[in-house]
């Protein structure tokens, strides 16, 4: 399911922005670039969080009123219907 709404570079967000986390947890306090390993961190959890809505904001409707979440796929109900004639 994941492969089929195109979530995987959510998941690849969030999974990088949990390392760099780890690694400013894991770091000095008095390192210069700790600061940034965070400000990364909340960044790549943001870029994550939009890429996870992502299908749900541009997904698409059909005739029905269904919702399409996957919005690179046809629209099935269309190809039904013209079945059905």
């Amino acid at each position: 399911m994941i492969k089929t709404m195109k979530l995987q570079k959510a998941l690849i967000a969030i999974l990088l922005a949990v390392v760099a986390l780890v690694t400013y947890l894991m770091s000095d306090e008095d390192s210069s670039w700790s600061k940034y390993l965070l400000e990364l961190s909340g960044f790549l959890f943001m870029l994550g969080g939009f890429l996870f809505l992502y299908p749900i904001l541009f997904s698409r409707k059909d005739k029905e009123g269904c919702v399409e979440l996957d919005p690179e796929a046809p629209v099935q109900a269309e190809e039904k219907q013209n079945l059905q004639e």
